[in-house]
């Protein structure tokens, strides 16, 4: 009874409210003050100059940020506005109660009105000019015009900028070269690609300069050298229409910032994270190491991260990589690095470097949901384990659980458990190469060993039990800042067929390609992936992932030379041969603030021979699924356009290929808070590189390619709080490449049969 006088009075709140703001909706200005006006946005950035003295992007873009203030209900800052203005209405037509619902509502909804007054255009005029004197537009004008429409309350800004003629660097007047430091200042800036007779005046380019000169400084010893410490003079009057420029070195520099430093004593401390201890003091070959004992902490692990070299050339980057190695090993919640002048010799500088313990035990959860509206749902869950510190050499051993499982709902079969999957995965890592000396090291970044061992169990209640079991050896490093590696040395992959129904072995029978890739058998691999990830700005990223898999080649060729013919074997059970390679390419691009445009191509293929006729299943492509085409389930695309017979739909057994092409377009965007939105567009399938008359369409063709492709739409919902992202996507069918009854390429048959909703944890690319 609670409940419903609860949903009345609510009822009775919100319908006054709704119709109050439906009747008032019109006016948007009732409460502006007689000097009020309410600012609308941009109406244009006009500029007035000939097309061969355009401005170049970065001054428009600079300009564009002097001007760029949101309106009410902003749409696309700063030029459209949503048609809804929800919170002016509330302002202006509703009264805000001192407390209760209504004022809770009034509160949730409202927004002040954005006035010309707030804007302060005369402001950003000033700014403009501001910014043309800074990019060499030094006889350049703006100014701005009010305009507006049918109610003299509301108005846009249009911005009305000559830019002039630009002023090019004519002369530079480097230091006087009378000491080691300004030769050195002079030698960086004669490198620097800007600073040359004819470029453009810009302080944001010189600034730059300046900048670079003091990081390459303080890598020379310079440790306390600063930007500021450099000064422009800069003349227009020598020659008019240019620039004569004179670099000096500003009169207040304390003596210390002009010394060269070496590296002195270097003193690492390791707290426990419990804090207090006994200290233990122990001399190594990078300095002295202090233990708060007790603790588990091998003598060798922390010299090894340590770049600095005692009389050796202080540098910042020993600095920063010896930072970047020790957060690395995965052990510290803390450090700090700090350079203190030593007080005896002046040209030494003595490095402290703290470091606290992290909790020794790390545990994470993932959950993901996928719904359909076939009544199908198929939820999963991830929990892992890691112990960041195991031998007390940053050894770190992961235990993952994961499973997930599919029941149908509805059609009154919803106690009907249809199928799972769950797998136990352990990795040893070990932040160094286990290999023998005479393999080369790169001392760039960290070299990891992982030993990995896994079982896996799925389960098809009316086809199939499935085991499998795998253990290998990876190294991984990286080559430069932006290039991982990785090499699967060896992986030994067994695949077992536990219990098999009647009906799936009758469909074996039919369809002998199928059964080859299921047969129980050895996969002996190596495997090398190359990841190449860099952020070429602050608007543009790319990250580009290829691997490539080959398996039983080795074994094959060992029986080939001791004259082994026919199958082989290994214990008594053949192994798989085969070649396998696929690569992925994601591109973002930030279109403004926080809205970005994320592209993604994937392509995958593979090829059995030798000892094999098929690519084993577990080795397969598939399509759909949260992180895939989103519009259809995991596995229920494909191959081509073949279509699963009614009888065996959820088998999933048929529904893999070793051709993969999959393409993604998402849009991103802010709503409020950490609530973000996002439209996609997806496309792809799988395909059989070699014919299979049982599951025909299902073999790539050029004919047929696009007409195989799978698409669909959608829209979802992220919740982003930094180290957590939880994701809702709704896909939406647009053309299956299988005979759906309809024609047309707009052949879902049915609405409900177009949605599937999927709940994951993490962006899908």
């Amino acid at each position: 009874m609670k409940q419903i006088l609860s949903v009345s009075r609510t009822l009775s709140v919100l319908v006054p409210i709704l119709a109050g703001l439906v009747i008032v909706s019109c006016s948007t200005t009732r409460r502006l003050g007689p000097d009020d006006v309410l600012y609308t946005g941009v109406k244009k950035i006009e500029y007035d100059h000939p097309d061969s003295l355009k401005l170049p992007e970065s001054v428009t873009s600079d300009v564009f940020d002097v001007v760029n203030v949101k309106p009410n209900n902003v749409l696309y800052s700063p030029y459209y506005r949503w048609p809804f203005p929800l919170g002016l209405w509330v302002y202006n037509n509703w009264p805000n109660p001192k407390s209760g619902l209504r004022h809770w509502l009034y509160e949730k909804l409202v927004a002040e009105p954005v006035l010309i007054s707030d804007v302060r255009p005369e402001v950003r005029v000033h700014m403009i000019d501001q910014t043309l004197d800074n990019n060499g537009y030094f006889s350049g004008k703006a100014s701005y015009e009010l305009i507006k429409g049918k109610n003299p309350k509301k108005a846009k800004i249009l911005y009305k900028i000559v830019p002039g003629p630009e002023y090019p660097i004519d002369t530079i007047e480097l230091l006087p070269d009378t000491t080691r430091l300004f030769s050195m200042i002079d030698s960086l800036a004669l490198r620097s690609t800007y600073l040359k007779a004819g470029t453009r005046y810009c302080t944001d380019s010189l600034a730059k300069v300046r900048v670079d000169i003091a990081n390459s400084l303080r890598n020379r010893g310079y440790y306390f050298f600063r930007p500021e410490f450099i000064e422009y003079l800069a003349d227009s009057t020598i020659n008019p229409g240019s620039i004569a420029l004179r670099m000096r070195v500003a009169s207040n520099v304390p003596s210390f910032a002009l010394r060269a430093y070496k590296t002195g004593r270097i003193t690492t401390v390791i707290h426990r994270n419990q804090g207090g201890g006994t200290p233990d003091t122990v001399q190594t070959r990078r300095g002295q190491l202090i233990k708060m004992m007790p603790m588990r902490l091998r003598d060798g692990l922390i010299p090894s991260c340590i770049t600095f070299r005692t009389g050796r050339r202080f540098s910042v980057r020993d600095m920063n990589r010896t930072q970047t190695y020790l957060s690395r090993l995965g052990i510290f919640n803390g450090i700090e690095i700090n350079a203190v002048p030593d007080s005896v010799e002046h040209d030494l500088l003595n490095v402290n470097i703290d470091c606290k313990f992290d909790q020794p035990l790390e545990a994470s959860v993932e959950v993901n949901v996928t719904s359909k509206s076939n009544s199908y749902l198929g939820p999963g869950l991830s929990f892992g384990v890691t112990n960041k510190n195991l031998f007390g050499g940053g050894e770190q051993l992961s235990l993952n659980l994961h499973g997930t499982y599919e029941w149908q709902t509805g059609h009154g079969r919803s106690s009907i458990f249809n199928s799972y999957e769950v797998g136990l995965n352990s990795t040893l890592a070990f932040p160094r190469l286990l290999a023998p000396r005479f393999i080369p090291r790169t001392r760039r970044e960290l070299n990891w060993t992982r030993i990995n061992l896994g079982a896996d169990l799925l389960n098809r209640p009316h086809y199939f039990n499935m085991a499998q079991f795998n253990a290998g050896i990876t190294y991984d490093w990286r080559a430069t800042r932006h290039v991982t590696n990785s090499l699967t040395l060896f992986k030994l992959t067994y695949t077992k067929l536990i219990r098999t129904t009647h009906e799936f072995d009758s469909i074996m029978d039919a369809n002998k390609a199928i059964a080859q890739s299921f047969r129980s058998q050895f996969i002996p691999q190596m495997q090398f992936n190359y990841v190449y990830d860099r952020d070429f700005d602050a608007d543009n990223q790319l990250n580009w992932q290829f691997s490539v898999t080959e398996a039983g080649n080795l074994f094959w060729c060992i029986y080939e030379a001791c004259g082994k013919k026919g199958e082989k074997t290994l214990f008594h059970t053949p192994f798989s041969q085969f070649i396998k390679g696929q690569t992925q390419l994601v591109y973002n691009r930030r279109l403004g603030g926080d809205h970005w445009l994320v592209s993604r191509v994937a392509v995958g293929a593979a090829h059995a021979y030798g000892n094999s006729s098929q690519v084993p299943y577990a080795e397969q492509f598939y399509c759909g699924g949260a992180n895939s085409v989103r519009a259809f389930t995991v596995r229920s695309i494909g191959p081509g356009s073949y279509r699963v017979p009614d009888n065996q739909v959820n088998g999933y057994f048929d529904q893999t290929g070793t051709f993969k092409f999959e393409f993604n377009v998402e849009y991103r965007f802010p709503l409020f808070g950490p609530l973000h939105g996002a439209v996609f567009f997806d496309s792809g399938n799988v395909w059989l590189l070699k014919n299979d008359p049982d599951r025909p369409g299902g073999q790539l063709k050029g004919s047929t390619f696009l007409r195989d492709l799978a698409t669909g739409t959608g829209v979802g919902l992220r919740v982003d709080i930094g180290m957590l992202v939880v994701r809702g996507d709704l896909g939406i069918g647009i053309h299956a490449p299988y005979d759906t009854g309809r024609r047309g390429y707009f052949n879902i048959d049915k609405f409900k049969n177009a949605l599937a909703f999927h709940l994951a944890i993490g962006y899908p690319f």
